[in-house]
């Protein structure tokens, strides 16, 4: 089955409106030219300041794409400063209609749209995603998000109050400030865009680091940025390393910090910002999620959803559902079906339409996946599917599905952001939710069934920030998306999502009474 099929059959609206046909698609650039490796301040391109440069590879071969310039905390300093005076009151971006911003935000998204075979190139080149998912989901889904907060832009304004006594009251929704952005790697182009947009929308400046694994299409954004319109300073990119984002997150002129990664660099960033200026903090982080399967649910759909739920993305989404509780009466035949489809994905060159999965984004993640895979045979979970690494030549590994898997494994309990399905037996109900729930995380939840009250009863005992039912990773620029627990605090996205990026004011008018 090619994977425009699998994409088409799983649910995924964004992708369902933007895939028809592999012949629809126009060809990659295999191997597209790398115009953007340096740092962008002030809307200009500057070498890092200490000289140094790292490495970004392709991952699906494990060779150097390119030398891109590190950013230290001097480069952190002089973007800081940038973005500072792009904020100052009376600055051409201060002094900006609302309704400008927007105007810019819909020209950025026209040009990732117009960009869009490049940019869709680049992204899997540095992060190894089938190039027809990056065409036909990241660059479309990375615009609309621009496109929706472009709607914001001149809409996100306060309320009048009716105070007590002779007094006028009304609130103003202002900008935070300068927006020190650190973005992962599975994702690249789509979590720029979810930091860029709402930030923008809302009138503050920005310092975005990319992921040291994929700076490339973050940096060409940079570009597209001062293409739009936007005024010097407003958007910079320092690509590096932690240390770099280090440097966002300690210094003292950033109001703000919003972080999507591991929670592990979460917590050192939230304890960060609590020692420095206690910054605002947003944080979207891992995930454990629960995928619930009752035996009332259709089976294929099921099985395809749950594999579309935790493969996508070569299974690296903070909420695939990587733990697969199945109703005991099912459950042989939901492993059966599902180690199947597993054995049937196709994995390789990402640039191959053909292909439904491509390599991990480096070694270390790939070791780290072998690893716990052999933490799960040695447990006693038993392997119905893959199991190994895929070939020789760069970080794939073969779609894995473990069978008998208990609560208490290693696998089952922490993140294994990788091409590994989890299939755990239930009876209860009540003994499943309680189950379902016992973990560190809580970013999203799904729930297959045909009886609505047995779904609306599973939505209301999850904990988590998303839960879908009868469907799997449908997200939309409308929807606020989050975490509970150590999956983050804060959302990203529709409404909700503004509300980080801006503070509340308190006007209080005192209205003069004169002598009738």
């Amino acid at each position: 089955m090619s994977m425009l099929r699998v994409l088409l059959r799983s649910g995924v609206s964004q992708v369902q409106r933007a895939c028809m046909s592999t012949a629809a698609l126009p060809a990659p650039k295999a191997n597209p030219e790398i115009l953007y490796t340096g740092i962008f301040i002030n809307n200009e391109w500057r070498k890092s300041s200490s000289s140094k440069t790292f490495e970004t590879i392709n991952p699906a071969t494990g060779q150097v794409i390119a030398e891109v310039q590190e950013g230290d905390q001097n480069d952190i300093n002089l973007a800081v400063k940038a973005a500072g005076d792009a904020f100052k009151l009376g600055s051409p971006w201060r002094r900006m209609d609302a309704s400008e911003r927007g105007v810019l935000l819909n020209r950025l998204a026209d040009l990732l749209e117009r960009d869009a075979v490049y940019l869709a190139s680049l992204e899997t080149l540095d992060n190894g995603k089938p190039y027809t998912v990056s065409y036909s989901f990241d660059v479309p889904a990375s615009a609309k998000v621009l496109r929706y907060c472009a709607g914001w832009a001149d809409k996100n304004h306060g309320k009048t109050i009716p105070l007590d006594g002779d007094y006028f009251c009304f609130t103003r929704h202002e900008p935070v400030g300068i927006c020190g952005q650190i973005i992962p790697w599975n994702f690249p182009l789509l979590m720029a865009s979810w930091k860029l947009g709402p930030a923008l929308a809302t009138g503050n400046v920005v310092v975005l680091k990319p992921a040291e694994q994929t700076p490339l299409t973050a940096l060409y954004v940079a570009q597209l940025a001062k293409e739009a319109g936007f005024p010097p300073g407003v958007v910079n990119v320092v690509p590096g390393d932690g240390k770099t984002g280090a440097a966002i997150v300690r210094h003292m002129d950033v109001d703000k910090v919003a972080f999507t990664g591991s929670t592990e660099v979460g917590k050192l960033i939230q304890e960060g910002a609590g020692k420095s200026n206690l910054k605002r903090v947003t944080l979207e982080l891992g995930g454990k999620s629960p995928n619930i399967i009752f035996s009332d649910a259709d089976l294929d759909y099921a099985v395809e959803q749950s594999h579309f739920g935790l493969f996508f993305n070569m299974g690296q989404c903070c909420c695939a559902g990587s733990r697969t509780f199945v109703e005991d009466s099912i459950y042989d035949k939901f492993v059966e079906r599902s180690a199947e489809r597993a054995m049937k994905r196709t994995v390789g060159d990402p640039f191959d339409f053909s292909v439904e999965q491509g390599p991990q984004i480096d070694k270390e993640q790939m070791d780290k996946i072998l690893d716990l895979i052999k933490s799960g045979k040695k447990e006693g979970a038993k392997i119905v599917a893959g199991g190994s690494r895929h070939g020789d030549k760069g970080y794939f590994v073969e779609p894995t599905v473990f069978a008998d898997v208990k609560d208490d494994m290693k696998i089952a309990r922490e993140e294994i952001f990788g091409p590994v399905q989890q299939i755990i037996r239930f009876k209860t109900m009540d003994e499943l939710i309680a189950r379902a729930n016992k973990t560190d995380y809580g970013l999203a939840g799904a729930v297959f069934t045909k009886d609505i009250d047995k779904a609306m009863h599973i939505v209301q005992g999850l904990r988590a920030g998303t839960v879908w039912v009868n469907t799997y990773n449908v997200l939309g620029a409308q929807a606020p998306f989050g975490g509970y627990k150590m999956s983050g605090n804060g959302r990203e996205l529709g409404e909700y999502g503004l509300q980080a990026y801006t503070e509340v004011k308190t006007v209080i008018v005192k209205i003069p009474q004169k002598n009738s």
